[in-house]
């Protein structure tokens, strides 16, 4: 990929491994859009940042609920850089239920971000790639978790949105081959949890690390930017964890 042609859009970028993917892509030469929802004061200072660095950057604020919000976020972002040409999916709630406790809504409230948003992003990505040439003209990479590669209790809601998206990222890989390469990040134990929108903090332990080494934001941006780099992979799943994925 020549990076001085790369326009990305990255959602939830403004904060955590958002902020790290983005500034990894600015750092390259990329153009970039921050996607946030409440994050207005670090989305926006980024955005300057990136700007100073010498890229292209903007902040977009979109609450991501339905379809049009989706097609919505996708128009204001190609309008912005005049075009896309990498999706980052990264955007993403986190809650700790019990299956006998877990209430309704919040069930489908991780599927529609975790699952439906990306999906829904992705295709109005695509639809606007498709009159171009049949070659990988864009690239999508879906921030997944390394839980997808077994069980957990305690957070099966959150598990089983992460393994849909998981799931998507195949299908969309097959089905829009070879018009854009689908792929998949999967981080371990990075961050301290972010604090919930009902003001908690979900304590999560870090876990073993068969590497020895507690993996950053830093990491996962690297790993997103390989990807990004193939011509010839698609539909893969790269673990970002410490080997945490292998226990």
């Amino acid at each position: 990929m020549d990076w001085r042609q790369g326009k990305a859009l990255v959602t939830g970028g403004a904060v955590r491994i958002g902020r790290a993917v983005c500034e990894a892509l600015a750092a390259r030469g990329c153009a970039v859009v921050v996607h946030y929802d409440r994050s207005i004061g670090e989305a926006c200072t980024l955005a300057d940042d990136l700007t100073r660095r010498g890229v292209k950057a903007c902040a977009i604020r979109r609450h991501l609920c339905d379809e049009s919000s989706c097609e919505l976020l996708i128009e204001e972002a190609w309008n912005a850089l005049d075009g896309l040409n990498i999706l980052v999916n990264n955007a993403a709630v986190f809650q700790r239920d019990s299956l006998l406790e877990v209430r309704e809504d919040a069930l489908w409230d991780q599927i529609r971000v975790n699952a439906v948003v990306p999906l829904l992003l992705s295709r109005g990505f695509v639809r606007r790639l498709a009159p171009r040439a049949m070659q990988p003209a864009g690239r999508i990479v879906n921030l997944l978790d390394q839980r997808v590669a077994g069980q957990e209790t305690g957070a099966v809601p959150y598990l089983l949105s992460k393994k849909m998206l998981a799931d998507f990222t195949r299908s969309a890989a097959l089905e829009w081959a070879p018009l854009v390469t689908v792929n998949g990040i999967a981080p371990g134990a990075i961050l301290p949890p972010a604090v919930q929108p009902d003001g908690r903090k979900v304590s999560e332990p870090a876990g073993l690390f068969p590497l020895g080494r507690h993996p950053g934001p830093e990491d996962v941006a690297a790993a997103v930017l390989s990807v990004l780099e193939q011509d010839a992979i698609t539909g893969q799943v790269l673990y970002v964890d410490g080997g945490q994925h292998l226990l």
